[in-house]
């Protein structure tokens, strides 16, 4: 990074400098307080004021980590609504696991309270939260056409009780909420196996949303980058290069099986019917039968 900066200094950087500058020295306040909160007050200066980005990598990386996240956070509002749509469509849950979701959600509560009451920013795991809700939506969605409808009132009012107890405190204390996130990392882990060997077992990604899938998979590996830029936290770091690794073999999975809906021939229960030239069939030999 250092040595791209400086190489870009003198071609780049210095050459148009003395046309940004006088912009970016005087930006409104309206524009210069959130930018100046989003980089902190000396990646503001070094970036967009004095725009010097070689005398500061370290902030070039910083910036770049705010943008991966702040774009995850934005894509993480839509990730799962393809797998909504074929759900509704389809009213069918084949393919899909609903102890998958169970566990991914529950890991999903447990980090939010965590990265919440340790004030990180947003930007490094606001996506948790409007994935975790769209998560809930699945799943209830896959309990009513799996025939269990009514566990999904139950499954909800769980979940906010959960909630309600994670995020306050009182009831649950810092050092518990730290060995409990440190348990996300193997209930994490463990969320995305059922969903993998449902996919195995039935040979076909079934009503998975491969746009989902593929965006879990990048969203992870940025996530990578982003806690290491921004959160240093080993916990939060293992729990996301874990998670890459398995949305990886989904990904594999989904890719392998893509056209597997596709293939298999005709269903059993499909009588089968025979198309002649003419499309008719052809007169019995020996003509009618005679009446005795």
């Amino acid at each position: 990074m250092d040595s791209i900066l400086q190489s870009l200094e003198g071609p780049v950087f210095s050459a148009i400098r003395p046309y940004i500058t006088p912009y970016t020295s005087t930006l409104p306040s309206s524009l210069q307080e959130p930018l100046s909160n989003l980089l902190t007050p000396v990646c503001y200066n070094n970036l967009i004021r004095d725009f010097d980005p070689a005398s500061n990598p370290q902030c070039v990386q910083y910036a770049i980590s705010k943008a991966v996240g702040l774009g995850i956070v934005t894509l993480s509002t839509i990730i799962k609504v393809p797998q909504l749509i074929k759900l509704l469509s389809s009213r069918s849950s084949k393919g899909l696991s609903f102890l998958s979701y169970l566990l991914e959600t529950t890991a999903f509560l447990c980090t939010l309270a965590y990265n919440f009451r340790s004030g990180n920013p947003f930007s490094t795991y606001g996506e948790i939260a409007m994935i975790a809700v769209q998560n809930v939506l699945i799943s209830t969605l896959i309990l009513q056409f799996s025939g269990k409808g009514g566990w999904g009132a139950i499954w909800v009012a769980v979940l906010a009780v959960a909630g309600y107890a994670l995020f306050n405190e009182g009831i649950v204390s810092p050092d518990v909420m730290v060995y409990l996130q440190a348990a996300t990392i193997p209930l994490g882990l463990a969320s995305k196996v059922p969903q993998i060997v449902e996919v195995a077992r039935q040979k076909s990604t079934g009503q998975l949303s491969a746009f989902a899938v593929f965006n879990y998979l990048f969203g992870s590996l940025a996530r990578v980058f982003t806690t290491l830029s921004e959160v240093n936290d080993p916990l939060i770091l293992w729990g996301f290069l874990g998670g890459a690794a398995l949305n990886a073999v989904l990904a594999a999975q989904m890719m392998y099986y893509w056209n597997s809906g596709k293939k298999g021939g005709k269903s059993p229960n499909t009588p089968s019917k025979k198309f002649y030239a003419g499309g008719k069939s052809p007169k019995p030999k020996g003509g009618p039968k005679k009446r005795s």
